[in-house]
């Protein structure tokens, strides 16, 4: 013998009714309250998930003022984060002094300390820095010339960006002493 037609209707009825505090504990789930307001960028978090790096197309540059001292210049070169994403810079930037038809003026820095162990996080509109240090060219006779811009290379990428180099004339002799530090998250120079 089967069931009737209202005892089917009865079981269906009280099995929905019994999953719905289930189905809303479950949607619950879903995303949660962080505490973030509504349309913040959430950063991902755990093992497994990866931030990609920073891509020059997403980034900006810029020289901070310069500090001089003990006959040495040194200028803080930062990259922001402009990809509206968060992405990671990690080890040292790419650095040229180019004169007003693009020719390279002087060697290349050398690159001084360790690169971090970690990458620097950069949420969309933060920054990260490195110093650029050269001998006072006016205290230590090499001859000198006054760049038209910086370009600077981040890390792992191919195509530079360009500064306006307004901090004076830099050295420009083969033996020339230009550093680079790496990327941190602090604000060097």
């Amino acid at each position: 013998m089967g069931l009737s037609h209202a005892t089917r209707h009865r079981g269906v009825l009280w099995t929905a009714a019994a999953s719905l505090p289930l189905l809303f504990l479950l949607t619950g789930c879903r995303g949660g309250d962080d505490g973030a307001s509504p349309g913040a960028e959430r950063k991902p978090a755990g093992a497994g998930s990866a931030v990609e790096r920073c891509h020059t197309s997403g980034l900006s540059a810029s020289v901070g003022p310069g500090d001089a001292g003990a006959g040495q210049r040194s200028f803080s070169v930062a990259l922001t984060n402009q990809s509206g994403r968060t992405c990671t810079v990690r080890g040292f930037p790419g650095a040229a002094f180019t004169d007003a038809d693009g020719g390279r003026l002087g060697p290349d820095p050398e690159r001084v300390g360790k690169p971090p162990a970690a990458s620097v996080v950069l949420a969309a509109g933060e920054s990260a820095w490195a110093a650029l240090s050269f001998p006072d060219p006016r205290l230590t006779g090499s001859r000198a010339a006054q760049p038209e811009t910086l370009l600077i290379t981040p890390p792992d990428e191919r195509r530079p960006l360009s500064v306006r180099w307004e901090n004076g004339e830099v050295p420009v002799s083969d033996g020339a002493e230009l550093s680079v530090t790496a990327f941190t998250a602090e604000s060097r120079g």
